[in-house]
């Protein structure tokens, strides 16, 4: 436990504030919005007055995107708080550039017919620019793929208000389902529409049951022990909780404060690759598998022939295991043994194990067997570094003897991991060994970074030098 604890402390602490349901490609274009609006514009006037945008143009872009970003969220807004807030955030934003310009004598660079128009034909663009996101986001909302489940636990005054403006707001990619309150009927709020879908109780095996992916828990914080009881038995499955309005201590992943609708919330169990991370995670993963495959693809050729030359069978062993979510998924790896087990009930290899071939003990030693699995990560199944994928039986019998054993999959399943490279790789003999490893998964999704990722893929190269856990 003492070393767990000296390698959790190795990783940087992340604490970020950020708006609830917000965390997807709109919302990085609502963002964007505004600021890019006025850094366009300001170009194409230096193009047209000024022949050019030279230095002193490139930085007031600088200036000007750095207080204008990030841009407020208005999809949301009536047409006639779109127009006053677009009005205000030009006076703010235009004040201060001409209290700063004539303060300093810097207006004196540019030309005074490019500032002129720049100014005064901003707002319109604001809002042609809003009008137009509108019209639009019904379709970039399409892409972002089917609508997360919703539901909210405690049926009272805060409950009901988040309910009412979930079920009113477009853009979320939200599906209210109803409330789980384990008051009786006589007891809870009268005049409301909204579907009570059961007590406390029925809760998890509800969440489990039907794919919901979003729980807010708006309960007093008087009690503290039933809500603790609550997100204990949630730890069996992948949903992302949020407390509504506020919270006590507790263990959290990727916690952070936020807003949904307008309305105060805190993560307790959340993903960290949302917004700009999640397109940072994709982007790295998608550029790395390339640049390797590319490398490896003479080695890929050679063990894909030495395989199928060597021992009967396919030369690629496809294995069911549980990806982002939950969701199973096919991951590929080269056939290392004589058998490809993948029923409801599945040995993990030992030492000397009779079921692996001469090659594939080569093989799994030097993890070459895994070289496949970049592949995945192209798929968008898997990714370069996370929790390592278990297959499907041992998830099934895991998730039953180690409380938030399911949490590790809020993130996609990895090539290599945190934990891998602090000495649970190969074999987990013991319920402890297991134990050990999503530990220090779970640590991997409250710490993550880009910078982390790295870190850990370099460890793994020297560990793969140097393992004697692969079996």
């Amino acid at each position: 436990m003492v070393e767990r604890n000296k390698s959790a402390a190795m990783l940087s602490a992340r604490n970020e504030s950020d708006s609830v349901g917000r965390d997807t490609f709109l919302s990085a274009i609502e963002a964007s919005l505004e600021p890019l609006t006025w850094v366009v514009l300001l170009w194409v006037c230096a193009w047209f007055f000024d022949k050019g945008v030279n230095g002193a143009y490139l930085i007031l872009s600088v200036i000007v995107f750095s207080i204008t970003f990030p841009g407020e969220p208005r999809l949301n807004s009536s047409w006639r708080q779109l127009l006053v807030d677009v009005w205000l955030s030009w006076v703010w934003a235009a004040g201060l550039l001409l209290l700063a310009g004539l303060g300093t004598g810097y207006h004196k660079e540019f030309s005074r017919n490019a500032m002129l128009v720049w100014l005064l034909s901003t707002p319109a663009l604001l809002l042609l620019g809003h009008l137009t996101l509108r019209f639009v986001a019904p379709f970039l909302l399409a892409l972002e793929g089917p609508v997360k489940k919703a539901i909210v636990v405690g049926m009272n005054e805060q409950g009901l208000a988040l309910a009412e403006r979930l079920s009113s707001s477009p853009y979320l990619r939200m599906e209210f389902a109803g409330f789980f309150d384990d008051r009786t009927p006589t007891r809870l709020p009268k005049n409301q529409h909204y579907q009570l879908l059961g007590k406390m109780a029925d809760l998890s095996p509800y969440v489990r049951a039907n794919d919901v992916q979003i729980i807010y828990l708006s309960l007093p914080m008087a009690s503290q022990p039933r809500i603790l009881q609550v997100l204990d038995e949630l730890k069996d499955t992948t949903a992302s909780i949020f407390f509504v309005p506020d919270m006590f201590v507790t263990d959290l992943i990727q916690g952070r404060s936020g807003t949904v609708c307008g309305m105060p919330v805190i993560s307790v169990c959340e993903t960290p690759f949302t917004g700009a991370s999640g397109v940072i995670k994709r982007i790295s993963d998608i550029v790395l598998s390339l640049i390797i495959l590319f490398l490896i693809s003479p080695i890929l050729l050679v063990v894909a022939v030495a395989v199928k030359w060597t021992s009967p069978g396919p030369i690629l062993f496809k294995q069911r295991r549980y990806g982002l979510d939950g969701k199973e998924i096919l991951v590929y790896k080269f056939r290392s043994m004589k058998v490809v087990e993948d029923g409801a009930k599945i040995q993990q290899a030992t030492k000397n194990d009779s079921r692996i071939t001469p090659l594939g003990r080569i093989l799994r030693k030097t993890s070459i067997d895994e070289l496949p699995q970049f592949i995945n990560v192209l798929q968008g199944r898997m990714s370069i570094v996370g929790p390592r994928p278990h297959a499907v039986a041992h998830n099934e019998l895991y998730r039953k003897l180690i409380k938030g054993y399911m949490v590790r999959h809020k993130v996609k399943p990895g090539i290599t991991g945190w934990a891998q490279v602090n000495g649970y790789r190969g074999e987990t003999e013991t319920l402890d060994k297991m134990q050990g490893r999503i530990d220090f998964d779970l640590d991997y999704l409250r710490n993550w970074s880009l910078r982390l990722d790295l870190y850990i893929i370099f460890r793994t190269i020297k560990l793969v030098v140097n393992d004697r856990q692969a079996y």
